[in-house]
């Protein structure tokens, strides 16, 4: 699976908004990776930030 699949898979899991370091820690994947995957994941328009550095997806 792919970086970008694999932080949307946490971030669905996680059941509430998530910050970086959490994802991180949860897919054991670099955080650069993850800012790149999140980015890419919002412009997408599946990835949404509720609150600032905090990351959920769109329902």
């Amino acid at each position: 699976m792919e970086t970008a699949g694999k932080v949307l898979e946490a971030l669905k899991g996680a059941g509430k908004p998530l910050r970086n370091a959490e994802i991180a820690k949860e897919t054991g994947l670099d955080s650069k990776e993850i800012t790149k995957a999140i980015k890419e994941l919002r412009k997408q328009g599946v990835v949404d930030s509720p609150k600032r550095c905090y990351y959920a997806p769109v329902e």
